[in-house]
Protein backbone atom coordinates (compact mmCIF):
# COMPACT_ATOMS: atom_id res chain seq x y z
CA UNK A 1 0.00 0.00 0.00
CA UNK A 2 1.22 3.29 -0.61
CA UNK A 3 0.17 6.56 1.04
CA UNK A 4 1.34 10.07 0.60
CA UNK A 5 1.11 13.04 2.23
CA UNK A 6 2.70 16.70 2.78
CA UNK A 7 0.06 18.58 0.48
CA UNK A 8 -1.10 21.81 2.14
CA UNK A 9 -1.64 25.67 1.33
CA UNK A 10 1.43 27.53 0.17
CA UNK A 11 1.79 31.36 -1.33
CA UNK A 12 3.55 31.14 -5.03
CA UNK A 13 7.28 30.89 -4.78
CA UNK A 14 7.01 28.78 -1.55
CA UNK A 15 8.18 24.34 -1.28
CA UNK A 16 6.29 21.87 0.14
CA UNK A 17 8.11 18.32 0.78
CA UNK A 18 5.65 15.24 -0.17
CA UNK A 19 6.48 11.98 1.11
CA UNK A 20 5.19 8.58 -0.59
CA UNK A 21 5.52 6.09 1.94
CA UNK A 22 5.22 2.04 1.18
CA UNK A 23 4.28 -0.71 3.04
CA UNK A 24 5.56 -4.18 2.27
CA UNK A 25 9.47 -5.63 2.09
CA UNK A 26 9.27 -5.21 -1.23
CA UNK A 27 9.41 -1.18 -1.76
CA UNK A 28 12.88 -1.37 -3.37
CA UNK A 29 11.65 -3.25 -6.33
CA UNK A 30 9.09 -0.91 -7.69
CA UNK A 31 9.06 2.23 -9.61
CA UNK A 32 7.61 5.12 -8.14
CA UNK A 33 6.40 8.00 -9.86
CA UNK A 34 4.59 11.34 -8.53
CA UNK A 35 1.65 12.25 -10.90
CA UNK A 36 -1.15 14.98 -10.34
CA UNK A 37 -4.42 16.05 -11.16
CA UNK A 38 -5.94 19.22 -11.09
CA UNK A 39 -9.74 20.02 -11.22
CA UNK A 40 -11.04 19.12 -14.71
CA UNK A 41 -7.89 18.01 -16.25
CA UNK A 42 -5.89 14.57 -16.98
CA UNK A 43 -3.74 13.00 -14.56
CA UNK A 44 0.00 13.85 -15.59
CA UNK A 45 3.43 12.57 -14.61
CA UNK A 46 5.56 14.64 -12.80
CA UNK A 47 8.32 13.06 -11.58
CA UNK A 48 9.44 9.25 -11.24
CA UNK A 49 12.20 7.27 -9.82
CA UNK A 50 14.08 3.95 -10.68
CA UNK A 51 13.69 1.26 -8.00
CA UNK A 52 17.51 1.72 -7.10
CA UNK A 53 17.06 6.06 -6.99
CA UNK A 54 20.11 5.40 -9.67
CA UNK A 55 17.66 7.07 -12.63
CA UNK A 56 15.04 9.92 -12.28
CA UNK A 57 12.50 11.75 -14.64
CA UNK A 58 10.64 15.21 -14.49
CA UNK A 59 8.28 16.66 -16.61
CA UNK A 60 9.07 19.35 -18.09
CA UNK A 61 7.24 21.39 -15.87
CA UNK A 62 8.87 20.09 -12.89
CA UNK A 63 12.15 20.16 -14.35
CA UNK A 64 14.41 22.42 -12.34
CA UNK A 65 12.20 23.27 -9.58
CA UNK A 66 11.44 19.67 -8.09
CA UNK A 67 13.51 17.11 -6.72
CA UNK A 68 12.60 13.04 -6.29
CA UNK A 69 14.54 10.91 -3.92
CA UNK A 70 14.16 7.83 -2.07
CA UNK A 71 14.96 6.04 0.97
CA UNK A 72 14.41 2.44 0.34
CA UNK A 73 15.44 1.73 4.24
CA UNK A 74 12.32 3.82 5.29
CA UNK A 75 10.17 2.78 2.56
CA UNK A 76 9.64 6.53 1.17
CA UNK A 77 9.98 8.35 -1.84
CA UNK A 78 10.09 12.30 -2.01
CA UNK A 79 9.38 15.09 -3.88
CA UNK A 80 10.89 18.41 -2.99
CA UNK A 81 8.72 21.33 -4.63
CA UNK A 82 10.08 24.60 -4.75
CA UNK A 83 9.32 27.90 -6.80
CA UNK A 84 5.54 26.32 -6.58
CA UNK A 85 3.41 28.25 -8.93
CA UNK A 86 -0.19 28.21 -9.03
CA UNK A 87 -0.36 26.14 -12.17
CA UNK A 88 1.44 23.80 -9.56
CA UNK A 89 -2.31 22.85 -7.80
CA UNK A 90 -3.23 19.53 -7.87
CA UNK A 91 -3.86 16.28 -6.08
CA UNK A 92 -0.91 14.64 -6.21
CA UNK A 93 -0.17 10.77 -5.98
CA UNK A 94 2.40 8.53 -6.27
CA UNK A 95 2.11 5.03 -7.94
CA UNK A 96 4.22 1.88 -7.95
CA UNK A 97 4.86 -0.50 -10.83
CA UNK A 98 7.48 -2.77 -11.55
CA UNK A 99 10.04 -2.62 -14.06
CA UNK A 100 11.26 0.79 -15.61
CA UNK A 101 10.22 4.33 -13.95
CA UNK A 102 7.90 5.65 -16.35
CA UNK A 103 5.92 9.58 -16.62
CA UNK A 104 3.11 8.28 -17.95
CA UNK A 105 0.22 6.82 -15.27
CA UNK A 106 -0.80 3.91 -17.35
CA UNK A 107 1.92 2.29 -16.52
CA UNK A 108 1.26 2.43 -12.84
CA UNK A 109 -0.28 -0.26 -10.90
CA UNK A 110 -0.58 0.63 -7.52
CA UNK A 111 -1.62 4.31 -6.43
CA UNK A 112 -1.83 5.72 -3.21
CA UNK A 113 -4.58 7.99 -2.59
CA UNK A 114 -3.63 11.91 -3.23
CA UNK A 115 -2.33 14.88 -1.47
CA UNK A 116 -3.65 18.79 -2.20
CA UNK A 117 -1.12 21.16 -2.97
CA UNK A 118 -2.93 24.45 -2.84
CA UNK A 119 -0.81 27.46 -4.46
CA UNK A 120 -2.26 30.58 -3.45
CA UNK A 121 -1.68 33.88 -2.37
Amino acid sequence: QLQASGGGLVQPGGSLRLSCAASGSTFDKFAIGWFRQAPGKEREGVSCISHTGDTSHYSGSANGRFTIFRDNADNTVYLLMYSLKPEDTAVYYCGARWGLALLYPEAYDHWGQGTLVTVSS
